[in-house]
């Protein structure tokens, strides 16, 4: 397995990488006879376009991310071996596929020289899990062991979205009445959640936000869009945040409320609950009694995001109602 690499976010993507010369090419495109699995399910082809958005969306439901050239043949058992694990999880992950050899500034991004490699997506932060061909006990180590293992890490983290289903293109789905998997799928989102859902899907987080508010207002108790919510609010304000300036600022200016609060953010958006709910009470214990209020509701909004028997989210909680009063 491959050792954890330092990331980027905010990385960018110009630039390219040099890839040898290949000798396993097919002319067949993706999902003809001969040519690779096609995408579909929840299986996704991403570009350069389409890349940060991507990355956002792992605050929301765990990636597999494969970095991979869909003409190389020694490819396709590992890519169909993937997709069907991914694919029988029903939304619990979604693997996106990229061609590195039509987008090599991603794997510039990724600190990778040749296909394939695979990482998990989480919260947009990308954990290393192999580079190079896998053995045949390795793949059924990763899709066996490693998927399964990575959506529970993910529920920890407080990721515990449905990915949408993409349809299959050698299936025309459910015949019509609404009871295939497309149909499943999209009954998984609640009726009233589907304008918020679609503007998160988009990447409109204010949008979604504001959409998700609107089902709160009629049904205060709807746990799940009070979640979704707060994480589109998080996104909305952070998503495209440049990580390395938002850590010095928070360094530099100690007692600047919102130079805290920022830094928190980006904490959560990587996955580091428990150290953006510490830095926030941390802050008021220093002595920052005067901004208990933003940092309050700044922690109320956080505390929505993972499972309310979360044992960080008690902790914090208790720790609060301690220095509030």
């Amino acid at each position: 397995m491959a050792q954890q690499q330092e990331f980027h976010p905010g990385l960018s993507l110009a630039g390219a990488v040099d890839l040898e010369s290949l000798k396993h090419q097919v002319k067949a495109e993706p999902g003809q006879a001969g040519g690779a699995p096609a995408a579909g399910g929840y299986v996704i082809d991403t570009t350069e376009n389409t890349f940060q958005s991507m990355v956002q969306t792992s605050a929301t439901f765990p990636i597999l991310l494969l970095l991979w050239i869909p003409t190389d043949d020694r490819l396709f058992p590992m890519a169909r071996a993937l997709g069907d694990a991914v694919n029988g999880l029903k939304g619990q992950i979604q693997l996106s596929r990229i061609d590195i050899s039509k987008y090599p500034s991603i794997a510039q991004a990724f600190q990778v020289q040749g296909a394939p490699a695979l990482f998990a997506l989480i919260g947009g932060r990308p954990m290393p899990i192999l580079q190079g061909l896998p053995g045949d006990d390795e793949l059924k180590q990763i899709t066996d062991q490693v998927i399964p293992k990575l959506i529970s890490v993910a529920q920890q983290s407080g990721v515990t979205g449905t990915a949408p289903y993409s349809g299959d293109p050698n299936d025309a789905g459910d015949g019509g009445d609404g009871t295939g998997a497309a149909g499943a799928a999209a009954q998984a989102v609640p009726p009233e959640h589907q304008q918020a859902h679609q503007l998160a899907q988009q990447g409109d987080y204010a949008g979604a936000a504001a959409a998700y508010a609107q089902v709160l207002e009629a049904d205060p108790n709807d746990k799940l869009a009070a979640r979704e919510r707060a994480k589109a609010l998080l996104l909305a304000r952070s998503a495209d945040a440049d990580v390395r300036e938002v850590r010095k600022a928070a360094a530099d200016r100690p007692d600047d409320v919102d130079a805290q609060l920022a830094v928190a953010d980006v904490d959560m958006i990587g996955g580091q609950i428990e150290d953006a709910f510490s830095r926030l009470l941390d802050y008021l214990a220093a002595g920052h009694s005067d901004q208990v209020e933003p940092v309050r509701k700044r922690l109320l909004e956080y505390f929505q995001i993972p499972e309310a028997n979360d044992e960080r989210v008690k902790r914090a909680r208790r720790r609060l109602a301690t220095l509030m009063y």
